[in-house]
């Protein structure tokens, strides 16, 4: 475990390694000299004295998140921006007056019609002397935009790989590309290791404005994420990150600005304005990110303070600005960013939904690995539960595997939505304390609770419930979602989206109709509903393999239509509406017809919605 020193507003404490017992011999002998340094520790072997703040680095977690390698196929014109090529130097005489670079220069101007204003990093002219001189004149040369040669190597080298990342508040999400052929050759992803320091951007923002070391404190954090993402990636591949010749990042604005390290104290004022919008291409090494010496990372462009390069990433893969139909997109995370929009307009807003979708701030909240339950049903009638576990093939009723660890985001989806629908929690949130089961109970502290699966039918040999304050947190964020897409719709006078899109790393794996009962989503045909993966990722790989999207982005980013939801004046009115199950006053009448009335061990099973009643 690492142990984070300092103070830390969102906990209250200070953190100070001097409440920990002393390092002892056994600990030096196991911990590496740079591994102390950085204040790590052997849990079993440090005794608490005080209050710290401890981090368990992803490296001693025991699962693996999983990811979706892919989302929907997208076809992209293959035109990366750093092209790898091969020329062959002649043997050099007495009298010939150029500098090894020149020689190389006039060979790439000749052999592969390069612009005689083409560069090189300084990191090619510290190696470039050694390598020409091997392989009989045979070089690699990597040129990014034709522009720079960034590397060269001894040799015809064919292997050609960058690597998008997806930064989110809670995930980061990586995928190793082929840039010759297009392929995902490998993808990783691990909890955002800034979590520690408040795990919303709201928190993150109040942190770093308590002093430059903050900052430098989650900048570091963070690029150390993005190194080790890296590290995965050529691991599974046997590569080394030093072969890796290009990288994207797309993030929303406030992980943008502590990954850049830029001041992010007035993305949280208003009118909450960012340093930069526009694309930017910065050397890797400038931002302490270990690819190839000479490697650029592309930043895609920011749209508001709230909607970030993430967001337009959304934009470049779902290709909006093409669609003859108007689609709403909602891309579901610790900041939800919604799209509305066709070949004739696109609008955006953000809504601060919190990270309880992904998991977090949930009792027994975990993120998407294996023995996270991710689909619950439960019998209307008996109100018994049945679940399906991240690692097994088969629901518990079947398999009868007690491998339970916890709940992840689309597992919280299921609950609270089958919850309502057999009226176990009424429309307002609040447990149905009449209903007669001994799933329903109080806990300890006077606190009411669900039990999902009891301790024998798990691996950590303990009830997993959902609470009362679960049950609020999703409340809190489905309204965020739903409030946020209604204004978009409200603008520009669409009653009903022709498509809704799910987006978000765990979004193709909500059930649609679970998403209706809650009120997630406006009401819609579930046949015009559909999953995409993660979109954001999906962007940052279309604009790893081509500058074309990089040119699109940047276009597109000018013409977006922000809409700031917290500047209406009845945005708290249409908020407290959302929060009710499905909603306070809007109508769903498409639940009408994907639920039959059923008899429930709730008595009279109806939500009503305005003025409809959906009988569950």
């Amino acid at each position: 475990m690492r142990i984070e020193a300092g103070f830390f507003p969102q906990f209250g404490i200070n953190s100070s390694l001097q409440s920990l017992s002393p390092v002892n011999e056994e600990e030096k002998a196991v911990l590496p000299h740079e591994e102390l340094a950085q204040n790590y520790r052997l849990a079993c072997l440090a005794r608490l004295t005080g209050d710290v703040l401890v981090y368990v680095p992803e490296e001693s977690r025991g699962a693996e998140q999983v990811i979706l390698a892919s989302g929907a196929k997208r076809p992209v014109k293959l035109k990366p921006a750093v092209a790898g090529y091969h020329v062959t130097l002649e043997n050099r005489v007495l009298g010939d007056l150029r500098g090894d670079w020149e020689y190389l220069k006039e060979a790439l101007v000749n052999q592969k019609m390069l612009a005689t204003e083409v560069k090189p990093d300084y990191h090619v002219l510290t190696k470039i002397a050694p390598i020409i001189r091997q392989e009989n004149g045979r070089v690699t040369a990597w040129v990014w935009q034709d522009k720079e040669v960034i590397e060269v190597q001894p040799g015809f080298q064919e292997e050609l790989y960058g690597v998008a990342v997806d930064v989110g508040t809670t995930t980061l999400a990586a995928y190793l590309c082929n840039l010759r052929t297009g392929e995902v050759a490998a993808t990783a992803s691990l909890m955002n290791p800034q979590v520690r320091y408040g795990e919303d951007v709201l928190a993150r923002i109040a942190y770093a404005d308590t002093g430059k070391e903050s900052l430098a404190g989650l900048n570091q954090t963070i690029i150390e994420g993005i190194n080790q993402t890296i590290s995965r990636l050529t691991d599974k591949t046997g590569l080394l990150p030093l072969q890796v010749a290009d990288l994207t990042l797309v993030f929303n604005t406030a992980m943008h600005h502590l990954a850049l390290n830029l001041d992010p104290r007035f993305l949280g004022r208003a009118p909450f304005l960012p340093v930069v919008k526009e694309s930017l291409d910065l050397k890797a090494r400038d931002l302490g990110i270990h690819i190839a010496g000479g490697a650029w990372v592309h930043v895609l462009p920011v749209e508001a303070g709230f909607v970030g390069a993430d967001n337009m990433a959304v934009i470049i893969a779902e290709e909006v600005y093409r669609s003859p139909v108007t689609k709403l997109i909602i891309d579901i995370g610790t900041n939800g960013e919604i799209v509305l929009g066709n070949r004739d307009f696109i609008a955006s807003t953000s809504c601060a939904t919190g990270p309880a979708l992904e998991g977090a701030q949930i009792a027994f909240g975990m993120r998407a690995a294996e023995g996270a339950i991710e689909r619950v049903r439960i019998d209307s009638r008996s109100l018994a539960v049945d679940f399906k576990v991240i690692g097994s093939n088969d629901w518990f009723s079947r398999s009868r595997q007690r491998n339970a660890k916890g709940i992840c985001g689309s597992g919280i989806i299921d609950a609270v939505a089958e919850l309502v629908r057999c009226h176990i929690i009424l429309e307002n949130g609040r447990f149905n304390k009449e209903l007669a089961t001994k799933r329903l109970r109080q806990n300890p502290n006077s606190k009411w609770e669900f039990v999902l699966a009891w301790a024998w039918e798990t691996a950590i040999k303990q009830e997993i419930v959902i609470t009362q304050k679960d049950i609020r947190a999703v409340q809190l964020a489905k309204a965020a979602l739903y409030t946020g897409a209604k204004y978009l719709m409200q603008k520009f006078a669409v009653d009903e989206p022709d498509e809704i899109i799910l987006a978000g790393a765990f979004g193709t794996y909500i059930d649609p109709v679970k998403a209706l009962i809650l009120g997630m989503i406006p009401d819609c045909s579930p046949e015009r509903i559909k999953a995409v993966g993660n979109a954001a990722g999906d962007g940052a790989r279309l604009a790893l393999l081509s500058t074309e999207k990089r040119l699109e982005a940047e276009e597109i980013a000018k013409k977006v239509i922000f809409i700031e939801t917290s500047l209406e004046k009845d945005f708290q009115k249409n908020f407290t509406q959302a929060i009710t199950f499905p909603h306070a006053i809007d109508r769903f009448p498409h639940l009408e017809e994907l639920l039959a009335p059923t008899d429930s061990a709730g008595g009279d099973n109806v939500l009503r919605g305005g003025n409809n009643k959906i009988c569950l």
